[in-house]
């Protein structure tokens, strides 16, 4: 799917968008690890992620926005499953590429303290992205891709109870340090672009807390 590029500056150059799912009953959980990085961002970046827009709730920054226009920081309220309807309504409204949409979420494949950013890639399982790439017709977006593990009892299901589950002591406590350091990542990917912020994130201890294997 291509989408035509405004050509004014003060319009949203680039969405910046958290998967998660709305409602109380879903904060604090590991699928909601997209949303709190996000909001971490739009804290940092003085905007609050409240108006309402293409089935999602938004907020706009010009603070590090590429080429003197707009961010916008989106968190999707369609439920994890449908994250591709609003995807697709938020770059047409605003006429823009795939090129300008960037993806936060949790990641089943990457252990806790761990972030691998990506252009491309399959959905591996995860809702939101398969989602995503159906609704989009590609998989050509950048993802921050944040780890949380896998259950560490031997035959937990790594499935819906567990990404929707709480997390554990554990990890709570390494919660602010992966919701800081994924930030401080965006932040950079904003301000010195994608491949600079891969170069750094890319790694073990990137995050600044020990993994949880």
């Amino acid at each position: 799917m291509r989408f035509r590029r405004r050509t004014s500056q003060a319009q949203v150059g680039l969405i910046v968008l958290g998967l998660g799912n709305p409602g109380v009953e879903y904060e604090n959980t590991r699928h909601n690890l997209g949303f709190m990085c996000v909001d971490e961002l739009s804290r940092r970046l003085k905007t609050r992620v409240s108006e309402r827009e293409a089935k999602a709730l938004v907020g706009r920054t010009r603070k590090h926005a590429p080429d003197g226009g707009v961010v916008l920081l989106a968190k999707p309220q369609t439920y994890m499953n449908l994250s591709g309807d609003s995807a697709v309504a938020l770059l047409k409204q605003h006429g823009l590429e795939i090129d300008d949409l960037w993806v936060v979420y949790d990641e089943l494949d990457l252990p806790m303290c761990r972030m691998r950013i990506r252009r491309g890639g399959s959905g591996a399982g995860h809702n939101g992205v398969r989602s995503l790439i159906a609704s989009l017709g590609t998989d050509a977006f950048v993802r921050f891709r944040v780890g949380i593990g896998k259950p560490s009892r031997k035959g937990s299901p790594a499935g819906r109870h567990y990404v929707l589950g709480r997390f554990t002591k554990a990890e709570a406590e390494r919660l602010p340090q992966v919701i800081n350091g994924v930030a401080d990542a965006l932040e950079l990917a904003l301000q010195a672009g994608i491949e600079r912020a891969m170069d750094r994130y890319n790694r073990a201890g990137a995050l600044g807390c020990e993994e949880l294997l």
